[in-house]
């Protein structure tokens, strides 16, 4: 069954517009790893890089619980698979016992994210809590930062999957 993903309206309010982009770039993520078994992904990319779809998967959950539940909403959460010791659990410790795990993660982090989005205004500012502690912060750099983060690696993700079976497309 394909991953259903709706192009973002032409014409529309600016949050409907950014929260559209934002929906339309993970439904690109779940794509490029629709119909993949669990050892395809954690396939590593071309070697030195670690880079796999499942760790891609990861981090993207680890992004969307940062900024907007741990940064904006200011929720005190562990992170979920990073570390002081390991900043890169998210991409590097991946297994096959690990993939359903990591895909209800993320969204589960998806759903609250669009939750705290549907809950604010893109004006909203608030003070940073994590880095560069009280400085402000808009909901609306948080959301563009987050298109911006799956678009990169929604790059990423197109050479990954067509390492693994030649598939291309959006």
């Amino acid at each position: 069954m394909e991953i259903p993903r709706t192009e973002p309206a032409f014409v529309a309010d600016e949050k409907t517009m950014l929260a559209g982009w934002l929906d339309y770039h993970r439904a690109t993520l779940m794509r490029k790893c629709e119909g993949l078994t669990p050892e395809q992904l954690v396939a590593p990319s071309v070697p030195p890089s670690s880079l796999t779809l499942l760790g891609l998967v990861r981090h993207l959950a680890e992004v969307e619980r940062g900024w907007f539940r741990l940064e904006w909403a200011g929720e005190d959460l562990p992170y979920l698979y990073c570390s002081e010791d390991n900043r890169d659990g998210d991409l590097d410790d991946v297994s096959v016992d690990g993939v359903d795990e990591a895909f209800a993660t993320w969204r589960r982090e998806a759903d609250a994210a669009r939750a705290v989005v549907a809950g604010a205004a893109l004006d909203d500012v608030r003070p940073r809590t994590r880095r560069h502690v009280g400085e402000p912060l808009s909901l609306r750099w948080v959301v563009t930062h987050l298109i911006e983060e799956y678009a990169r690696h929604n790059g990423h993700a197109d050479l990954l999957r067509e390492r693994i079976d030649g598939a291309v497309g959006e």
